[in-house]
């Protein structure tokens, strides 16, 4: 998987996709989600690295199937909040503080 964090005003931002949707876009109905390299590009890391950047996450974005079950398994984001887009997921985290 592919993790991008940064910091913004509403804290630290992270970004994570499966490595094979970087660069796809994903449509269903009128939605529409292109996973950019500019967002989404970051450091290839393994599960434990995902884990550890979306517990620290006031904000995250989750695409692929895989990222966002993992995102899922962990406790980060109840399953029923998940979006499928095309044939990938996607599913965004907002802590409030």
């Amino acid at each position: 998987m592919i993790v991008n964090e940064r910091q913004t005003q509403e804290g630290l931002l992270v970004a994570v996709c499966d490595e094979e949707v970087l660069g796809e876009t994903f449509e269903e109905g009128e939605l529409s989600l292109t996973v950019t390299e500019e967002f989404y590009g970051g450091d290839a890391v393994e599960e434990g690295a995902v884990i550890e950047s979306l517990a620290q996450a006031d904000v995250a974005n989750i695409v692929g199937t895989r990222a966002v079950e993992l995102a899922v398994e962990e406790g980060f984001i109840d399953e029923a909040n998940v979006l499928e887009v095309g044939t990938t997921l996607h599913a965004q985290l907002l802590r409030m503080q």
